[in-house]
């Protein structure tokens, strides 16, 4: 057994280091850009007055960052080659991930909404598997380049998990479809341009068969988006969503008819282990901090590191630490070799684990810089708020303890289910 990282990926990370202190460091630097991630963070990047979305000057510095990142070829480093990317593999994505996370908040690697100079794109996996040719050509390029935003319109007023109870419903009228419905926390339609808006077009409620993927413009009569939600985790970009009567043609199916919980679970695993790999590398960074900050404070004439309080909690969470990365790294390792169902159980431990543990790590954190580490002056409380949010997104805590009970007590596998 070798656990060395390979030295392509380790000569890899050096040269990411190298283009983020040449191209992006200085790009934050400047024009006071510093302003969107010291204690200014919250105010400098939330439109207060227009339903806290972004502002305009944050996403217009988030979008630099991504032209950037793009000629230098490191931002679609995990896409496929036939879209521009490196082929990167999830063991790399996994370890980049944890890396840039490791370095703390900064331009390059950005927890609130996850802009990364080696980014992440759901949504093109899901273009590349069910897209029609029309599609991948009217939406591939233009959402990599910005020029086209498309939401994900999933969960419901009435119904987060249980997806197969949605309400939203699509009644085929002639060649077209006519849509009615209601979503909530529907992403990114602050700016979207499009909205792929899951809705019930066949079966029963409680049926996953049925349920069929729409691309819906959201400037189509009947779209509205009523508000946007106040989020722990500001700005927001999740909104409440209306659908009355809104029609489209039958060319706007994304995948197959009543097969759209596929299209939602498409690239589901590799999205879970990429999160976990940043919740141990931003945990990974409030321990080095919390560690550093104990080694030169002194409190009742001696190092405030040399007290047992202090000591022991960061104990346990470095040992967590480290059994977290060899989890992550095994299991995504095992995704480039093996189905994904095989390991469904081992992505869900990762997942759940690292959303918990860096949280704990935030904390912590706050706890051993005192007063300190309650101001916005210290990056904790912002990265408690980012990871918080994927103890109940992307598939709550429950939800992954469930998998892994199902395929211990042997209720669930890969020859029994597919979510």
């Amino acid at each position: 057994m070798d656990f060395a990282l390979p030295e392509e990926l380790t000569r890899r990370l050096a040269e990411l280091d190298d283009f983020v202190d040449r191209e992006i460091l200085p790009l934050q630097e400047q024009d006071d850009n510093q302003r969107f991630f010291d204690h200014r963070r919250e105010y400098a990047r939330t439109d207060f007055e227009h339903g806290g979305v972004p502002r305009r000057e944050w996403e217009e510095l988030l979008g630099e960052m991504f032209r950037r990142a793009d000629a230098a070829g490191w931002l679609r480093y995990g896409l496929p080659s036939e879209v521009g990317g490196s082929d990167g593999s999830n063991l790399d994505m996994a370890v980049i991930r944890e890396h840039l996370a490791r370095k703390g908040l900064g331009l390059h690697n950005d927890l609130q909404n996850e802009s990364s100079v080696v980014g992440n794109f759901p949504f093109v996996h899901m273009m590349l598997e069910y897209g029609t040719a029309e599609q991948r050509e009217e939406f591939l390029e233009p959402m990599l380049s910005r020029t086209k935003r498309v939401g994900f319109g999933l969960t419901e007023p009435e119904h987060g998990s249980d997806a197969t109870w949605m309400e939203t419903t699509a009644v085929r009228d002639g060649d077209d479809w006519v849509l009615n419905g209601a979503k909530r926390f529907n992403s990114g339609m602050h700016s979207a341009t499009h909205d792929v808006v899951f809705a019930r077009t066949s079966g029963e409620p409680g049926d996953a068969r049925g349920i069929t993927a729409f691309f819906v413009p959201t400037e189509a009569p009947g779209f509205s988006v009523d508000f946007h939600w106040w989020t722990f985790n500001m700005p927001t970009d999740h909104a409440e969503v209306t659908i009355r009567d809104v029609r489209v043609p039958d060319s706007a199916i994304f995948g197959e008819e009543g097969q759209g919980l596929a299209v939602a679970q498409t690239f589901v695993h590799e999205n879970r282990i990429r999160q976990a790999a940043s919740g141990v590398g931003a945990g990974q960074f409030c321990i080095d901090r919390s560690v550093d900050y104990a080694r030169e404070r002194e409190t009742f004439g001696k190092a405030l590191a040399t007290q047992q309080a202090i000591q022991w909690p960061l104990v346990e969470l470095q040992t967590e630490a480290e059994m977290l990365r060899g989890l992550v790294r095994k299991t995504a390792w095992e995704l480039d070799r093996v189905p994904h169902m095989e390991i469904s159980d081992r992505v869900s431990m990762c997942n759940y684990r690292a959303n918990r543990f860096v949280c704990d790590a935030a904390d912590r954190a706050m706890q051993v810089h005192g007063g300190l580490g309650y101001t916005r002056h210290t990056p904790f409380e912002h990265i408690y708020r980012h990871h918080r949010r994927y103890r109940i997104t992307e598939g709550s805590e429950e939800i992954q303890m469930r998998k892994v009970a199902g395929y211990l007590f042997r209720f669930a596998g890969p020859d029994k289910e597919r979510r």
